[in-house]
Formats: structure tokens, sequence, C-alpha cells
């Protein structure tokens, strides 16, 4: 069932023993959104850990530290995840039927949970946990501060998206104030690059391939790129917002090939394009201008069968 945030906040008080939930492939938004809401729980009493399938990429260490292996729980919670497909497949198994509460902010949330807190309109996860914390009456320290802030701006490119809101930049100022390193994050965020993800961007970018008379930008990240650039999947988000900035690009798309075979695709979109709707008729999902989806092999199907909806959808406009 879908509640307020004073059901939500009523529910957290009630509960103990939390175990915080981001999704795989973690990003800002998830890990910033789990980090600061367990430091808020801690401040009013409670227990509570976060916890991600995958291998939480080291430019966010500052965020604080997960739970390794078994961790008890009493009340579980997913943040920022709008399809329990998206905790990873270990995740789902474990976990899919005993979340308690999700927060999340996508429009295109399968309200899976017990109880679903849902803000579609706001930029980031982390807007609704500090509408939360704000009503715990927990005062944003430097540590919660760092991750809220982490959130709006990794998920608004730096504060670029049409996704931005004047509550988005108060939050953000807000966070400021409150001594969140703002220079640093961004810095590292959007200004600092690995050799090893220099190395992979390079290849991808070599490969891309335009479609629909440019509307259409495809690069493909492959297994053999992360052995022959020693990067690894822990990099390469940022490779998904280069084909949308090119002339003329409506929808980019980034094709990431997993281990075994099947690709995750990453669209980014520049108005009118809803690349949401575009994921959605291929069982996925996220926000308007920046949305994704799996896709079975082999690569030529893949690129085939993701070019052909892109292709649908601008047909229709």
């Amino acid at each position: 069932m879908v509640i307020d945030l004073n059901s939500a906040v009523e529910f957290l008080r009630e509960r103990d023993n939390f175990l915080i939930l981001s999704h795989a492939h973690p990003d800002g938004d998830t890990l910033g959104s789990a980090f600061a809401l367990k430091y808020a729980l801690e401040a009013v009493g409670k227990r509570a850990e976060v916890k991600c399938c995958d291998i939480i990429p080291k430019k966010f260490d500052y965020l604080g530290k997960s739970c390794d292996g078994e961790c008890a729980y009493g009340t579980l919670i997913a943040v920022d995840v709008a399809d329990t497909k998206l905790l990873g497949k270990d995740f789902e198994e474990l976990y899919a039927d005993k979340i308690e509460l999700c927060i999340d902010h996508h429009g295109s949330n399968r309200m899976f949970a017990e109880r679903t807190l849902l803000d579609a309109g706001a930029a980031a996860a982390c807007e609704i946990i500090l509408e939360i914390i704000h009503l715990l009456g927990v005062k944003p320290d430097k540590k919660i501060a760092d991750c809220i802030y982490t959130g709006l701006t990794t998920d608004t490119g730096c504060f670029r998206y049409s996704n931005v809101t004047p509550r988005t930049m108060r939050m953000a100022a807000e966070m400021i104030e409150c001594e969140a390193d703002n220079v640093t994050i961004n810095t590292v965020m959007f200004e600092t690059k690995t050799r090893t993800y220099a190395a992979l961007e390079k290849l991808a970018v070599a490969g891309m391939k335009m479609y629909l008379d440019g509307k259409c930008a495809v690069i493909t990240v492959t297994q053999e790129m992360y052995r022959v650039s020693g990067s690894d999947e822990s990099e390469v988000d940022a490779i998904a917002s280069l084909p949308r900035q090119i002339e003329g690009v409506l929808v980019g798309v980034t094709l990431r090939e997993r281990k075994d075979g099947s690709f995750k695709i990453s669209m980014r979109s520049n108005r009118p394009i809803n690349v949401s709707d575009i994921c959605a008729a291929m069982g996925g999902g996220g926000h308007p201008q920046a949305a994704g989806c799996q896709v079975d092999g082999p690569l030529e199907a893949a690129t085939e069968t993701v070019v052909e909806n892109v292709k649908k959808y601008i047909e229709k406009l």
C-alpha cells in the first residue's frame, strides 16, 4: 500500500534493527539515501545497517561502510528501488517478499513492498529521505549532509537535468549549510576519472554507432573492453551520459554486457523523449530523461531490439 510521510515516520519510530537495501550497481542516490537514513535512525536510538549486492565503488567510501556477509535484521527497507529485479539476482531471491517499506522517487515503481512511500516529483530519493530526517527531529550533521548532497547532485547531473526543482536547490543549500563538502563531492563525482575508466571510455566511444538518422546514438561496453582497459562494472556508469551529448541525438543508449551474456541497457534522452516509456516496453523503467532495462544477448539482437523500440517511440511523436 502507498503511505505518506507521516505514516512512514511513524513506522520507523515503531520498528528497530533495520537493514536498508540499495539497488545493484549502486549510484550516489541509492547509497546517499541508505546511509543518510541509517545515520538518522541511529541518531534516534535505533540500530541500522546498509547492504548492497554489488561492490560499492571506492569513490563512495566517505559515505560509510556497508554490512558484509550475513546481517541479522528485524525490519527490511529498500531505498531508490523501483523493482525487486534492481536489487540484483541474489538479493531478489533473498529479500523480494520481505521488504516492509520502500522509499522511492520512480514513477515506474512496481509497488512490491508492504508499504511504499513514493514521490515521483522528487529529483532524487535523497529529497524524500531528508524530509523523513526532519520529521524524525534529527538535525543533519556533516555525515548526513554529505550523504544527502551526494544523492542530490548525482541524480541531477550536478543540478543540470530537467528534474531539478526549487526544492532540490533549497535542500542542496541546506546541506551545504550543514557542512556538506560540495566542492569535493562534485569534483569526485563529475571531474575525476581513473586511468582504467579513461581507457574504457576511449574503447567505448570509438565503437559508438548512430541510428535513425542521427537521432539515436548507441555505445556498447563489452566484457572484453573491461579486460583490455583494466576497468570493471563499478566504473561504467558515467559512460551512459556520453551518447546523448552529441548534437542531434534524442536518445543515447549504452549497452553493458554482463558476464552471463545479457545486456544492461541505460538510456538518456533530450526533450521531448521519455525514455522511461521506451524502457517500460522492454520490462524496465525509470525517469523521463534517464531509464534502464535488461535485454538478452547476443549483441546484434540486443541492439536491434533496443533501436527498434526507440524507433517505434519516435515515430509516434
